[in-house]
């Protein structure tokens, strides 16, 4: 009954939307007066106990052609992170200006079988920050003998989402204001044979990063805000 009702709500706000689409059409791309989102300005390269390391490219699992990642997202950082007991993390954020339709970020769980790792479990979890938890996802995956458990979440406009159905509110609720959803796709990833101790270093690469952030960058990347 609960899914009725909500294809029900969600069917008016978009016949809403689409009543409104001739006054109201969008076409801003991001929230007014909002700077252009530099990921490369945005993601300190040293922070907390973690540092980049340059050299270090090849790791990192971008699956897609450069023509469909083209397509998807008019931004894409991948780094290399290490700390001081020698954990690498590999970082990897890609951000669409318009994460409308066919355009919406895919998802590690398909990216990463496409590129040949088996995927071992998909679960769903609150990922625990200073600044509160992030609807976040966890895949243990591997590739032979290269075990890589992912962490990752989606935001679109300022708010992290999870369902297909929270995606579709937000896309609503920007394009009855007149605004193009952005997103992005942030995620995390080591290789590492322990599973639970792998989790356990995203999980602080992650708080050491948005501590290191100014408020409106922590928004953008997770969708939160700072502690009242």
């Amino acid at each position: 009954m609960g899914m009725v009702r909500r294809a029900i709500v969600l069917t008016g706000l978009m016949a809403v939307t689409a009543v409104g689409g001739i006054a109201a059409r969008p076409s801003s791309k991001s929230g007014p007066g909002q700077p252009r989102y530099v990921l490369e300005n945005v993601v300190p390269r040293q922070f907390g106990d973690w540092k980049e390391l340059p050299a270090e490219t090849a790791q990192v699992v971008n699956p897609q052609t450069k023509e469909l990642l083209d397509k998807l997202y008019s931004q894409i950082l991948s780094r290399t992170y290490v700390n001081s007991q020698g954990y690498r993390i590999m970082l990897s954020i890609a951000y669409g200006d318009d994460q409308r339709g066919d355009l919406q970020a895919h998802k590690p769980e398909v990216c990463y079988p496409a590129q040949g790792f088996t995927l071992n479990s998909k679960v769903d979890t609150l990922l625990s920050t200073p600044f509160g938890p992030i609807d976040a996802r966890r895949l243990d995956t591997n590739m032979g003998r290269r075990r890589e458990p992912v962490t990752y979440w989606f935001t679109m406009g300022d708010q992290a989402v999870k369902s297909t159905w929270q995606r579709r509110l937000v896309e609503v609720r920007l394009g009855l204001t007149g605004q193009v959803p952005d997103g992005l796709l942030f995620r995390v990833s080591s290789i590492d044979p322990e599973v639970p101790r792998a989790f356990t270093q995203h999980d602080a690469f992650v708080a050491d990063l948005l501590k290191a952030l100014p408020p409106v960058d922590r928004k953008r990347l997770s969708g939160l805000e700072s502690p009242a």
